[in-house]
C-alpha cells in the first residue's frame, strides 16, 4: 500500500515514523525541501516530493497534515489529481469547519475520513517527529454519511498500528465540542496564566512541579492555535464561560472564608480527576 503524507513536520513526521516499521511505501510531500532532504536522510520516508501533482495519483492512502486553511486549500488545489478510490483523512483538531469546506468535494472518486490524533509537543518541524508522541494517546473519527465501513476500518488500524491506544467514533459537533474544552480550554488557562504574572519577582526562582505542569502548553504554535480557536469559538466561548462560572465560585468561597464549601469543591474535584486513566 502507497501512503503519503503531507506536511512532514511534527506530526506528519510522526506518522511517518510510526507507519514505517510496516510494509508500506512512505511517500513525504512538503514545499520545504530541507525538510524533505532530511526525512531522505533520516529513512523517515521512502520517496519524497515538492510537488503533489505528480505522485497524488500513485498514493492509496493520503494523510493531509497541515493547518485547517492549508488543508482546505490542499484539497482544493489538488482534488482532480487524486488516485480513484483513493481515502484521504486529515489531522485538523476542528472537524464542523473542515467538513463544511470540504463537503462539495464528496461526490468525488476519493473518500474523505476526518480524523484528529490528540498528541503534539510544543515544539514544531519534523526534527523533533518521535513515535512516542503517539504511545497510548487518543486517536478520533468523525465519519459522514458518504463514509464506508471498510475506509473507517483502514484508517483506524493505521491509527492502532501508529501507536494509539484508544480510536474513538463520535459526530463532528459531539468532537468540536469535547476538544473546546479538553483541549482548547486547557490552552486557554496556560496562556492566561503565564501572561497573568506581573513579573514583580523572578518567577523562574519560586515554582515547582506545579506551575510547569499547568503552563508547559503555554509554549504554543500561535500561527496553528489561533486558527484552532477561532474556527471553533462557538464552543470554546460557551466552554470559557462555564469555567469562569467555577472559578467565580472558588474566588467567592475564598473572599467569606468558607473553607467548608472549599473542602467541598477541592474533594469533588479530585474524585473526578480520579476517574481519568
Amino acid at each position: 500500500m502507497n501512503i503519503g503524507i503531507v506536511g512532514i513536520g511534527l506530526i506528519g513526521g510522526t506518522y511517518a515514523k510510526a507507519l514505517r516499521k510496516y510494509p508500506y511505501n512512505i511517500y513525504g510531500i512538503d514545499n520545504n525541501e530541507e525538510t524533505l532532504a532530511y526525512a531522505i536522510k533520516e529513512n523517515i520516508v521512502d520517496y519524497a516530493y515538492t510537488n503533489p501533482k505528480s505522485v497524488l495519483k500513485e498514493l492509496d492512502v493520503v494523510f493531509i497534515c497541515l493547518y485547517p486553511e492549508d488543508t482546505i486549500k490542499f484539497v482544493r488545489d489538488n482534488i482532480n489529481h487524486f488516485k480513484r478510490g483513493a481515502i484521504i483523512s486529515d489531522v485538523v483538531g476542528v472537524k464542523r469547519t473542515i467538513i463544511d469546506n470540504l463537503e462539495v468535494y464528496f461526490e468525488d472518486d476519493v473518500e474523505f475520513v476526518f480524523a484528529h490524533p490528540i498528541a503534539g509537543r510544543e515544539k514544531i518541524g519534523i526534527t523533533y517527529a518521535q513515535e512516542e508522541i503517539f504511545k497510548d494517546a487518543n486517536f478520533v473519527i468523525t465519519p459522514t454519511k458518504k463514509n464506508t465501513d471498510e475506509a473507517i476500518n483502514l484508517i483506524s488500524t493505521l491509527a492502532k498500528q501508529m501507536g494509539f491506544k484508544n480510536v474513538s467514533i463520535i459526530t463532528d459537533t459531539q468532537h468540536d465540542e469535547i476538544i473546546s474544552f479538553t483541549s482548547q480550554l486547557t490552552h486557554v488557562l496556560a496562556l492566561a496564566l503565564v501572561n497573568s504574572d506581573d513579573e514583580k519577582f523572578d518567577t523562574s526562582l519560586f515554582i515547582g512541579d506545579s506551575y510547569k505542569d499547568l503552563t508547559r502548553i503555554a509554549m504554543i504554535n500561535e500561527k496553528l492555535w489561533s486558527e484552532l480557536f477561532i474556527k471553533n469559538k462557538d464552543h470554546l466561548i460557551r466552554t470559557i464561560n462555564r469555567f469562569e462560572k467555577h472559578l467565580d465560585e472558588i474566588k467567592d468561597a475564598i473572599s467569606k472564608k468558607d473553607k467548608d464549601h472549599l473542602e467541598e469543591l477541592m474533594v469533588k474535584a479530585t474524585t473526578r480527576r480520579g476517574r481519568i486513566k
